[in-house]
């Protein structure tokens, strides 16, 4: 059983694969840079694209796995972030909370996901998308903010409105990748 257990946890080789190239597109999408919007000092990237599209192409756990390939990444010192900033600079900085609501983000949509599939529907998808890639890496954002900065609970969350329209952008194309990938490749995301 301790075997079988062990086994189901382990990453295949393909998995693997999957895996760094997902934390390679998130590095990738960094290189357009940021846009700094108002004084709170957190920028407007591309980046939460690649979070959203490996919970909702990989699922929860190899997801989340590219995403904590490219946080380690960014923690040892690789300027992967957009901006070329480190993780450690991130940390340090009011974008703390956003970078760490990657990980649930792309844990909640990968499971929920997982639940839409085989045929995965688009509304579902968009629902499923925008509440991860909006709604909690908001949630850390804002915590990261009140943390971070001397902001009060309602212009933390008020700074995220400017994010709004680019992060719908960047989900309805995140959900229209990932019904074009799931229907090419069915059962990428095993329960």
């Amino acid at each position: 059983m301790e075997h079988t257990r062990a086994a189901k946890a382990a990453f295949s080789a393909r998995e693997l694969a999957q895996i760094a190239v997902f934390a390679a597109l998130i590095a990738a999408l960094g290189l357009p840079g940021a846009i700094t919007v108002g004084f709170s000092g957190v920028p407007i990237t591309v980046q939460t694209l690649g979070v959203i599209l490996a919970g909702a192409v990989l699922g929860a756990r190899k997801g989340t796995a590219a995403v904590l390939v490219f946080i380690a990444l960014t923690m040892l010192g690789l300027p992967l972030l957009s901006g070329g900033r480190t993780g450690l600079t991130a940390l340090s900085s009011p974008t703390a909370g956003y970078l760490v609501g990657w990980i649930p983000a792309t844990l909640f949509i990968g499971l929920l996901t997982a639940r839409i599939l085989p045929k995965y529907p688009v509304v579902f998808g968009l629902v499923i998308n925008a509440f991860g890639g909006l709604v909690i890496i908001y949630l850390c954002g804002s915590l990261g903010l009140l943390l971070r900065t001397d902001l009060d609970l309602s212009h933390a969350i008020s700074t995220n409105f400017a994010f709004i329209p680019g992060d719908l952008a960047k989900v309805v194309v995140a959900t229209v990748v990932a019904k074009g990938v799931h229907r090419a490749y069915p059962g990428l995301i095993r329960a």
